[in-house]
């Protein structure tokens, strides 16, 4: 059946927003003074070695655009390797992508020609004219998944010892918390439930990776199966920066009680804090009041720890 011009044209459509896409992102690396095909993992800590990106189910190398895309991705992400499988692979090589992962958007370029071509190229005894297409889909790490056969499965290398103090270490894993180390961000995802923060070896500072972790550590305890914050408020809003606040008072909080220096993690949020407690004479109480019980409920996760105090509100600069 003959194609429309209407799905013609939202094909083109499509075709001409993957270019604009994929053009983007390269801009936005030369930008950032990121050259994405000169070893670009070489300078961010990302763990893979140099190597063609490739399909860890087919061993068929990937080419063209999507290599640039891929080791974008390993840069962005600290990936350990280069080797990437679609979901549905993952399944069928009895693994699966972990809950909560984003995947990765490479392209697939070829020909083809559309039935009404081949009608004028009978009708006409010329070469029928083939159009190109991209075709998108998405591709995994193995590092995102789970349960894949141990010789596709590259593990990351361990923490260099002592980048990591024992003592947040050891409440890292006693809280159960699923904190995932790789990439250029840190976040808490809520609805997957799950932390992700650099590898302590991408800091300047090491100490500035347990702030960090802290501060996330502080939003995980806001889920709903926890102390049940409002965790809703989108990035930009009075909600968001409330949250920011907290999880930042927090991570003060249990450094102090761990023998951290604690400073301000993100100065940008600064500006954002100044609006929420200008409009509201109560919110620094409020935010110091809810930052203090998710102290209390991430260091009782120390084994040795029964009790634990945080600074009351006055010690953070409130006037009494």
């Amino acid at each position: 059946m003959p194609r429309s011009s209407s799905s013609r044209s939202a094909s083109s459509a499509d075709r001409a927003n993957l270019y604009d896409e994929i053009t983007s992102k390269i801009i936005g690396e030369l930008e950032a003074g990121r050259l994405p095909w000169v070893q670009p993992w070489g300078s961010t800590g990302a763990a893979a070695s140099l190597a063609m990106p490739r399909n860890a189910a087919t061993g068929r190398g990937y080419s063209g655009i999507n290599i640039l895309i891929l080791w974008g991705a390993v840069v962005v992400r600290g990936f350990s390797c280069q080797s990437w499988l679609t979901f549905r692979q993952a399944l069928s090589l009895g693994g699966n992508v972990r809950k909560g992962e984003r995947g990765t958007t490479v392209v697939y370029a070829d020909r083809f020609v559309p039935d009404d071509e081949k009608r004028r190229a009978r009708e006409t005894g010329e070469d029928a004219q083939a159009i190109p297409f991209l075709k998108r889909f998405t591709v995994f790490s193995t590092d995102q998944c789970e349960n894949l056969p141990a010789d596709l499965v590259t593990a990351p290398p361990p923490v260099p010892e002592g980048l990591i103090l024992p003592e947040v270490e050891a409440l890292i894993r006693a809280s159960g918390a699923d904190l995932r180390l790789g990439g250029d961000k840190a976040f808490y995802a809520p609805s997957p439930d799950f932390i992700q923060v650099p590898r302590p070896e991408a800091y300047f500072e090491t100490i500035d990776w347990h702030r960090t972790a802290l501060h996330e550590l502080g939003h995980w305890s806001g889920h709903g199966s926890r102390l049940n914050r409002d965790l809703t408020g989108g990035f930009g809003s009075k909600k968001y920066a409330f949250e920011e606040l907290i999880a930042e008072l927090n991570a003060a909080f249990c450094s102090a009680s761990l023998g951290i220096v604690p400073t301000v993690r993100h100065a940008d949020y600064i500006g954002s804090w100044l609006e929420v407690l200008r409009e509201d004479n109560r919110a620094i109480v409020r935010a110091a009041s809810a930052a203090s019980k998710a102290a209390d409920f991430l260091l009782a996760f120390r084994p040795s720890i029964k009790s634990v105090e945080v600074p009351t509100v006055t010690s953070v600069g409130l006037a009494a």
